[in-house]
């Protein structure tokens, strides 16, 4: 559970202020308070709330870099110990594998991401990572909510993960995620990656076809969705510049315009270019090109 607290000092006394928010439209109110004094070993004092008797409190100081890792090594749990030492805490235990070994669930968020068998410790530790960043905003979403959505299924933050495409030194993925954190109203996004299989890193999509610039993704994009969109939509497509992310699946390259303005992000339509398409802006010599036109 996450504490929304206010911090001021009298003397050598630390005073925190803890305050919750009811409602989705409500100011927070203080719910509780603590007056701290420091030890050798951390803090100590009492909390207490409005009209109640104090409770005596005791905190001892933890040291997230002398704790055991409860998970595999990986480039961002390390980073996240150093870097958000409490979101650490948090996701710093065992996580639930399931039985076939093709996703596993962090339990303090309950997101659930997949995992390949038999895949390079690499790549799953890509994969690991993506989860903790996921998780972490799960949980930090959940903090922010007034106390009447935290048991309403429609608010929080939720991400749907498809493995879509595996072949040859390529992975890809698509994260499709919801939240309402208790804003002015929800949003949604979706972020793609493709990986590299052994190494677990990045591929960028100039390692396949060089001329694959911005403005060129935004063309193909535009004649991929063209026969199918809304006007009003291909209208607003037209004149912004979005970005793009982009996932490879069967079919082809994926492409989804990211960044949009709220009142518009319902256009974030995903358009499909068949690898046929970009055959010949593609780089023969990438490691990576019999992986898309191989047999």
């Amino acid at each position: 559970m996450d504490l929304d607290l206010t911090a001021r000092r009298s003397g050598q006394t630390l005073i925190l202020e803890e305050t919750v928010r009811k409602t989705r439209a409500s100011e927070p109110v203080v719910t509780g308070c603590f007056r701290l004094s420091p030890t050798a070993a951390g803090l100590k004092g009492t909390w207490q709330a409005p009209g109640k008797a104090p409770l005596a409190v005791t905190l001892n100081r933890v040291d997230p870099e002398k704790l055991p890792l409860a998970l595999g090594v990986s480039p961002g749990l390390l980073s996240l110990r150093t870097g958000d030492p409490m979101a650490f805490l948090k996701v710093n235990r065992p996580w639930v594998k399931a039985a076939d070994g093709r996703s596993v669930r962090e339990p303090a968020s309950g997101v659930v991401y997949p995992r390949v068998p038999g895949g390079s410790a690499a790549l799953n530790a890509a994969l690991q990572d993506r989860q903790l960043d996921h998780a972490v905003s799960t949980l930090d979403c959940r903090a922010m909510l007034p106390q009447d959505l935290q048991n309403d299924p429609q608010a929080g933050y939720e991400v749907r993960t498809q493995l879509t495409f595996q072949k040859g030194q390529l992975l890809s993925l698509r994260d499709d995620v919801y939240y309402d954190c208790g804003g002015a109203h929800p949003d949604s996004f979706t972020e793609g990656a493709i990986l590299d299989r052994t190494t677990g890193k990045a591929v960028a999509l100039q390692a396949l076809w060089p001329r694959l610039t911005p403005a060129r993704q935004k063309e193909l994009y535009l004649k991929a969705v063209q026969s199918g969109m809304d006007r009003e939509c291909l209208n607003v497509l037209r004149e912004e510049a979005p970005s793009f992310t982009a996932h490879l699946s069967p079919a082809g390259l994926n492409l989804t315009p990211s960044g949009l303005p709220h009142v518009v992000a319902a256009c974030a339509e995903t358009g499909v270019i068949p690898f046929a398409t970009l055959r010949a802006e593609a780089n023969s010599a990438s490691k990576y090109f019999n992986s898309v036109y191989g047999r």
